[in-house]
This record gives C-alpha cells, structure tokens and sequence, in this order.
C-alpha cells in the first residue's frame, strides 16, 4: 500500500506505547483513525485531531470476540490494520498462574486471532489494504523467565505467516507484516495496572524478580523509542515488508537459535554470550 493519504488505519492497544505512536505515525501519514483500547483513549484522540485527519475511539478488550467484531464493524472503512495489544507477564515456565496464562493468551494471542478473524474478510473483499500484527523478538526467539509471553509472540509470528501463506494461495494483494521488535521504552513493563479483575499472579522467586527489575531497566533504556518503530511500521507497510526487524543487534541470538535447531543442539540462552 503505497497510497495511505485518505485511507483508515485501524489500531488496537492505542493509548500508549507503541500503539499510539503507530495511530500517529499513520496520521502525520493522512490516515483516518479508529482506535481501540482497555485505557482513556482522549488524550491520543486529540493528539491526533490536531494533525487534520479525522478519529473514532471505542472501548475495545482485544481478548473478546465481540469487542473486536463490533469495533470492526463500525467503521465504513479500513485499510491498515495493526493488531498491536499486548501485554507482558514475566516468569519462569512452572511459576505462572493459569490466571497469568489465560490473561497474556487472551490480550496477544487471541487478540490477534480476533483481529484477524475480523478484518482479514473485508480487506480481502476489498482486494485492498495491510495487516501488521505486533509480535515480538521473543516470537523469534526464547529468553529464559518468559515463558508465557515467548509462547503468545512465537504463536503470533507463525499465525502471521500462515496468513501471508492463505492470502498468497487467493492471490489476494491484502499485504501482511508482523512486528519483531526488542527493547523499546512504553508501558509494557508495567502492565499489571491491566490485569482482570480477581485474577490471580503467580508466585515468583527471587531470582525471577530480580530477572523481573533487569527487564524493567532494558525496556526503559531501549534506544529507539515507540516513535522510531512506527516510522519503520509505516515504511514496512509502503514496501510490503513482511518481517519488521527494528533491531539488527538481534540477529546473531535468531541466527544462534536457528543453528540450534538445524544442528539438533540444545538451545543456547539468547540473552547470554553466543
């Protein structure tokens, strides 16, 4: 989609992080908005009004079937999709709740399912328009006292390949990206302040909060912020780009993990020396 002026993009986790630096980046691009979030979605509204381009904002829990469909079908139209909501729930593999389990699988994964499930048949229709689903580094490969969240970005990485596949096989022009990025300062590192009523964390240990307060301190260092990922978002979405690497450090641990695999070895720790 080399034209966006006019068009609409359709972004879900838009009230912060990198959400609402995406919905904006569309807008500086002439997009018309439609954004979806859990949070008060007044302040990026305005933020973007102020650009010229028009905006809608629902209410929308990505894990629910029906929030999703009811925020798709109120729009009269959609061409870029971004199917961005996350969260993060750190631990080690046999520490988290199934509450914790049933929380990041309903926001990253089946949100994206729903999005997908949602959006795919009209821009099909349509013949027209672009789907980014936000993974994940950790959807390429698998850091130690994340179990759960590596499970959701890994799911959503092959789910967006599949889809590219399906749409490929209908000689569908609807284009499909999937998001990869590691370290970026948002809010992701503090997403208990979403989680569900009455649900229940699991019990960590030392060691894992202390993994827990590193994660912190790399997120908020990260050196390119959620804007320089939407530039690169918006430039994936023109050059139908598939994959959207927006960290090239990165590389040598998915090259490490991809050796490992082909060499039938155990896996090294991609967070450690390769």
């Amino acid at each position: 989609m080399k034209e966006l002026q006019g068009k609409v993009a359709a972004v879900t986790g838009a009230a912060s992080g990198l959400g609402r630096a995406m919905a904006l980046a569309f807008a500086d691009e002439g997009m018309d908005l439609a954004l979806g979030d859990v949070s008060d979605l007044s302040v990026v509204e305005g933020e973007a009004k102020s650009k010229g381009v028009q905006v809608s904002s629902m209410r929308v829990d990505v894990s629910k079937e029906a929030d999703v469909q009811k925020f798709c079908d109120s729009l009269k139209s959609v061409h870029v999709v971004c199917n961005n909501a996350g969260v993060a729930v750190p631990g080690a593999a046999w520490e988290n709740s199934v509450d914790d389990w049933r929380w990041i699988l309903g926001v990253n994964l089946w949100g994206v399912i729903h999005g997908v499930r949602a959006f795919a048949p009209r821009l099909i229709a349509q013949d027209e328009g672009h789907i980014v689903n936000t993974a994940s580094v950790a959807g390429l490969i698998s850091p130690p006292a994340s179990a759960a969240y590596n499970v959701t970005k890994h799911a959503v990485v092959t789910l967006s390949e599949s889809l590219y596949h399906d749409l490929r096989e209908r000689d569908s022009r609807v284009g499909v990206s999937v998001l990869c990025p590691a370290y970026v300062p948002t809010g992701i590192a503090d997403s208990e302040r979403h989680r569900p009523s009455g649900s229940r964390p699991g019990q960590f240990s030392e060691k894992t909060r202390e993994k827990q307060a590193n994660m912190r301190k790399a997120v908020a260092s990260g050196r390119l912020s959620a804007d320089d990922v939407a530039r690169v978002v918006v430039a994936a979405v023109r050059a139908q780009r598939f994959y959207i690497l927006t960290h090239p450090k990165i590389k040598g641990a998915i090259r490490a993990r991809m050796e490992d695999i082909l060499e039938e070895r155990p896996p090294r720790n991609p967070l450690g020396p390769l």
